[in-house]
């Protein structure tokens, strides 16, 4: 780089020094922005409402559709293995990334929308078609992730990078339940028996749309797309780019690839951050895997339809948020290390609490008669106490899940010298990309050979007890002595 560049790159750059009274700009608001209207795709889209939909309604199976699910979700993985671990590593090379960012959302958004078009009846988009698309709008998520987490100190600088980070999530879950709840109130609950005294409701679903047809499924394709597209425009108008380079993108993944080897073999002299990091690759994939599938299993093994699954994913969006408490919550009282096992001993205990589930079982040994029981309450959704167990045992989940992603990073900090932060944390990163397909794989090749999606959920117990037995091996990241 020039001296020329290297001094334009600094007049642009937040202060590097910590400010604690450091307040967000424009830029860094513009930045949250970004991802919080980003996140909604996943809520809308992966997790409670298309995919399904998809599996429920257009596979006609969800045994068959969490397969399907599950092998396009592998391939998406193999991509951004391929892929993510370079293009982060090449990110300082590249110079602007605003350029490639509005080419990832320019087509992402398209990508998203064209999911309106399918169609139960298969009229529209092929099955097949429908999960390429969302295959390619997957690797190209993970590509925008790497891109513009690149900018976030340029954006905020070092003393409010925390803020920008916490507000991107806050509005990312924000948006997502309201996404959630305008489509529950405008298409969902209009016009059902149950709700017919609801004033506060309107009459019949808005804008004409079908239940019958599986509208109110198919519109989060124009809700998470139409979000995306108004959050992203601020950052490309306000958020700081950084200066170009001059280097050749090919040549720039050349020289990336070189430092990311450099930064594995750094992170090898190191033992225990070592054992850590591998170890976290496994669990990491175990906990994504309860997150993507969730929605696809529930609609399966609870018989639910869209509007169980919008209120789950409005009930469970709020709750999570307790998760980023409960993680520092556990961080000082038992140390990282110990918050981290716990997190991944719970969301173990809650896969296999959830294999137990059904419509008439509890917990695999109570088998409930629906008949034999008054319902809890006459409401359109969850009356029976399966399926409340059922959202308790969710909600553990959520929170657990949330938390460890907290207590992950703290827990590296502790095993890790300052001075080399940097590189830990950017194999941090290619270990959370490196075996992204690895979950996937397992919910396929379980699903596949059981026949059933319990078989196919039960696997990811197998990369959560390989993950805890790992951390079993790290010394250090302990609660600080007391003084």
């Amino acid at each position: 780089m020039s001296e020329a560049t290297l001094e334009a790159d600094m007049a642009v750059l937040p202060a590097l020094t910590y400010d604690p009274k450091a307040k967000l700009t424009l830029g860094a608001g513009c930045w949250s922005l970004f991802e919080g209207a980003r996140i909604p795709y996943v809520l809308l889209i992966t997790i409670y409402i298309f995919m399904p939909y998809l599996a429920q309604s257009v596979v006609g199976d969800p045994v068959k559709g969490q397969e399907a699910i599950s092998r396009w979700s592998q391939y998406a993985g193999w991509a951004v293995m391929l892929t993510a671990p370079f293009l982060g590593a090449s990110i300082d090379k590249l110079g602007r990334r605003k350029i490639w960012l509005a080419l990832i959302a320019g087509l992402m958004i398209p990508l998203m929308a064209s999911l309106w078009f399918t169609k139960a009846d298969h009229s529209g988009l092929s099955v097949t078609q429908a999960l390429i698309i969302t295959t390619v709008v997957g690797v190209l998520y993970a590509w925008s992730e790497v891109l513009h987490n690149s900018l976030l100190v340029r954006a905020a600088g070092l003393s409010a990078a925390h803020k920008a980070s916490g507000l991107a999530l806050a509005l990312g879950n924000a948006f997502g339940v309201a996404a959630l709840g305008f489509t529950a109130w405008a298409f969902a609950l209009p016009g059902l028996p149950q709700t017919s005294s609801w004033s506060w409701l309107p009459h019949a679903p808005l804008f004409g749309l079908q239940r019958a047809v599986h509208e109110p499924e198919r519109v989060v394709a124009l809700l998470a797309a139409g979000i995306f597209a108004v959050g992203a425009l601020p950052f490309f108008l306000f958020t700081p780019d950084a200066p170009s380079t001059g280097v050749a993108p090919l040549h720039a993944l050349r020289r990336g690839a070189a430092d990311l080897w450099s930064m594995v073999k750094t992170v090898g002299r190191y033992r225990n951050a070592a054992i850590f990091l591998s170890a976290r690759m496994f669990y990491v994939d175990g906990m994504t895997a309860i997150l993507i599938y969730s929605g696809v299993y529930a609609v399966g093994v609870m018989k639910w339809h869209a509007l169980e699954m919008l209120f789950y994913g409005i009930i469970l969006s709020i709750l999570a948020v307790l998760g980023g408490f409960v993680g520092r919550w556990l961080d000082n009282g038992l140390g990282p290390k110990r918050a981290v096992q716990l997190e991944i001993g719970m969301s173990l205990l809650g896969i296999i609490a959830l294999l137990g589930m059904g419509p008439d079982q509890i917990l695999y040994f109570w088998h409930y008669h629906s008949a034999a029981h008054a319902n809890l309450w006459q409401g359109p959704f969850f009356r029976t106490l399966p399926e409340w167990i059922f959202l308790l045992i969710g909600f553990s989940n959520a929170v657990f899940i949330t938390a460890h992603y907290a207590s992950s990073r703290t827990l590296l900090t502790r095993l890790t010298p300052p001075e080399q932060t940097g590189a830990f944390f950017g194999v941090y990163a290619l270990s959370g990309t490196a075996t992204s397909w690895l979950g996937p794989f397992l919910v396929n090749q379980g699903t596949r050979a059981f026949k059933t999606q319990q078989g196919g959920f039960a696997t990811v117990t197998l990369l959560l007890a390989i993950g805890f037995v790992g951390l079993l091996f790290v010394r250090g990241g302990d609660r600080p002595a007391r003084s």
